[in-house]
């Protein structure tokens, strides 16, 4: 049995102070990286903001509705550490019990705030507040997120027959999702790997970006808004060894 907390504690245990995800933005020269102890103290936080202040179980729904982002590793992280299930808008998985969205999703999930739990992120640089109020009802990660403690533990953590994603018609345990992951079927990684991507992780066909150099004790670069020039410089910069969807690590090098 293999669960995403499993994994990433086996990471704290090797090296906690590596980079794990790494992320860039060229529209506006952000540049955010984040250790393996720092991304796992963003994802307790997030968890025991989906389950201490919404309210959220076991087994529930979560629409990750972010662009390529940091932070949409990090809720993908405490959606899986608490047993929650990320879903797609193809309905296939059910209607999701929350959402997380960014400022490109906010007027469409606002007005469904009464219906389910709706958890807004500005993407602004540090995770901070949005600069203007929100909607009624819809829950400001960037003021809600800093007051949640720095570890969690779900009082009903998930095992690994439970489902951690319903995308694109496919459900998929956990079990499942890291079994994949280790062996590196749809990215062929290897431990150490390092990966220049510009897919959302969140996307059906972006999972693997993530969870694989997660699974294999690697990490990712994560670049939006780069022209071809621009990502060939983030990777000599970054030390990249792939590219996803995957590239022989000559052809990032030449």
């Amino acid at each position: 049995m293999t669960v995403f907390t499993e994994v990433l504690t086996r990471l704290l245990r090797q090296d906690s102070g590596r980079p794990l995800v790494t992320f860039y933005d060229d529209a506006t020269g952000e540049r955010t990286e984040l250790s393996v102890a720092t991304y796992a103290n963003w994802v307790a936080k997030a968890g025991s903001l989906l389950v201490d202040e919404i309210d959220l179980e076991r087994g529930m729904r979560i629409r990750v509705d972010l662009p390529p982002h940091w932070l949409t590793t990090v809720f993908l992280g405490a959606a899986w550490s608490t047993g929650l299930v990320v879903t797609d808008d193809s309905g296939d998985g059910g209607e999701p019990e929350a959402v997380v969205t960014g400022p490109d999703g906010l007027d469409r999930w606002s007005a469904q705030a009464s219906e389910r739990a709706v958890l807004a992120c500005s993407l602004r640089p540090l995770g901070v507040r949005f600069a203007e109020p929100l909607p009624p009802g819809v829950h400001d990660v960037g003021v809600e997120i800093w007051s949640q403690p720095d570890s969690f533990v779900p009082w009903d953590p998930p095992s690994g027959a439970d489902p951690a994603v319903a995308l694109a018609g496919a459900t998929i345990s956990q079990d499942e999702l890291w079994e994949a992951a280790a062996a590196g079927t749809s990215i062929g990684s290897t431990g150490g790997d390092r990966l220049l991507s510009e897919v959302n992780p969140a996307s059906p066909p972006g999972i693997p970006s993530f969870t694989g150099p997660l699974r294999t004790g690697g990490s990712v670069v994560l670049a939006v808004h780069a022209g071809p020039d621009r990502l060939e410089a983030i990777a000599v910069a970054e030390r990249v060894t792939g590219r996803f969807p995957r590239v022989a690590a000559t052809d990032v090098q030449n």
